[in-house]
């Protein structure tokens, strides 16, 4: 049974339509964009590429010793990617603000899984595609109380995989 093992939230302005989780040992860039994801990964960095009409977004991260289960929501987006994390400790990073450095405790460096899940505010629309042409996003209704008035709710919920093994 997956256990929680920490978590952090904070309030992050993305820049130049990205915000990303850094491992502290890795240099930190801003990667070219990519028309068809919503993740880029690379060894020690994920970013979230988002619409330039966020200006706040809550971000909530999560430790979990092995696969966390689903959390129901209207999400908008939901994307996993793995990724090795060499010093095992997170900073949150923007192009312009830098790095930040995070509380959350991840067991130990090595590989993991990151499930990234988000949602935009219906009521500080409309939100352009950043990714797939510039098109208006049509945004699922339910608002959440996990958006506190902000542009958009990120879930992050990270675990420690064994290299080679796929996890669900």
């Amino acid at each position: 049974m997956s256990r929680l093992l920490d978590t952090y939230e904070t309030v992050v302005s993305p820049s130049y339509r990205l915000f990303g989780l850094v491992d502290t040992v890795v240099d930190t860039y801003g990667p070219d964009p990519d028309n068809a994801n919503w993740l880029i990964s690379v060894p020690g960095l994920v970013y979230l590429q988002v619409p330039s009409q966020v200006i706040e977004a809550v971000v909530r991260l999560e430790s979990w010793s092995t696969l966390p289960p689903e959390k129901d929501a209207h999400w908008f987006g939901r994307e996993e990617v793995e990724v090795k994390l060499p010093g095992g400790d997170l900073g949150i990073h923007t192009i312009d603000g830098g790095v930040q450095q995070i509380p959350l405790i991840l067991p130990s460096p090595g590989l993991y899984k990151m499930r990234w899940q988000w949602m935009f505010n219906g009521e500080r629309g409309p939100f352009i595609s950043p990714i797939g042409g510039a098109r208006t996003l049509q945004i699922p209704p339910g608002q959440k109380d996990e958006l506190d008035g902000k542009d958009l709710y990120c879930l992050v919920q990270i675990w420690r995989i064994a290299a080679g093994v796929k996890a669900g």
